[in-house]
């Protein structure tokens, strides 16, 4: 039984003359939540919606559910849910309105749907209120109970967090998880807040300048954000040097408070600070340390910019 949910085949996407996808290849498999990240204006919501089919691709192929006849998967967006941008809703309409209203237009049978929704997003005291007296937060809350509206096999949530409080994020985060977990949901999620996004996410797209430059598993990304030195020097110029020349290493990065982040030489911490002593270098501090999400994200985006 094939396990592939979206496969995306060198998919590109012109606006106005500029490339914001860039034959762009990524594979998203049966029961995982693959967190897309990238900068504004990366193409992550472009991609989204032409995977969603709001956005005509100019070229490559999309499969969803293992088809590509362009008449099936059209099909089978049937089966998906979503949540790209602002979330569309009556304002002068209660969120229990809008939500019988999404009901009849996806030709979903029984009423019993939307009280769930309501519950499972929080908002089962709030479905009598108006959407124009809804707070940003509220509004998003709605958009992604319609999104769950139709029990997708496939959820797509771009920026789900904008206007949450902290406790509703939280909220959210459990519901993902339970979604996932219990319901065998598999998901595609996009996040500027990539602490939140590691909480939640087993895989990982980076796409940069509508191309999309590494795809990577959470173990793989805990393998890689794992191994580093943390060195405090008291010259960076000058260790930065002797890193180069001495112990042949460019695999290093220069922050600010004298601290330089080392890759290379993880399990050799005295070796490093021997060598930089030795040239008249006073290492305040030298550790094994471990990035974060955010941390690899700006490394393999600072890569690319330099390439």
């Amino acid at each position: 039984m094939n396990n592939v949910i979206v496969k995306i085949s060198a998919v590109s996407k012109i606006y106005k003359g500029i490339k914001v996808l860039d034959t762009v290849d990524m594979t998203i498999k049966k029961g995982q939540i693959y967190g897309l990240i990238g900068l504004n204006g990366a193409g992550k919501t472009t991609l989204m919606r032409v995977i969603a089919g709001l956005c005509v691709k100019d070229s490559g192929r999309v499969e969803l559910f293992s088809e590509n006849d362009e008449m099936t998967v059209e099909a089978n967006r049937k089966r998906m849910g979503c949540l790209i941008e602002t979330p569309g809703s009556y304002v002068n309409k209660t969120a229990y309105e809008n939500l019988e209203i999404e009901r009849i237009q996806k030709g979903i049978s029984g009423k019993e749907c939307i009280e769930k929704v309501l519950n499972d997003v929080g908002l089962v005291d709030l479905k009598n209120k108006k959407v124009k007296n809804f707070s940003q937060g509220m509004k998003q809350k709605l958009g992604i109970a319609m999104a769950l509206l139709s029990e997708p096999e496939f959820l797509m949530l771009d920026e789900p967090i904008n206007g949450l409080d902290p406790i509703a994020i939280i909220q959210l985060r459990e519901l993902v998880k339970r979604l996932n977990l219990e319901n065998g949901v598999t998901m595609l999620i996009s996040s500027h807040i990539l602490a939140e996004l590691h909480q939640l996410a087993n895989c990982y797209g980076i796409i940069h300048k509508g191309k999309l430059i590494e795809q990577i598993t959470d173990s793989e990304l805990e393998d890689k954000c794992k191994k580093l030195l943390h060195i405090k020097v008291d010259d960076t110029a000058k260790a930065s040097v002797v890193l180069n020349t001495k112990l042949q290493t460019k695999n290093f990065e220069v922050l600010p408070n004298n601290i330089i982040k080392l890759y290379d030489y993880v399990d050799n911490a005295g070796k490093v600070s021997k060598v930089l002593s030795r040239e008249g270098i006073s290492v305040e501090e030298i550790m094994p340390m471990g990035d974060d999400l955010e941390d690899y994200f700006t490394r393999v985006i600072g890569g690319a910019l330099d390439a």
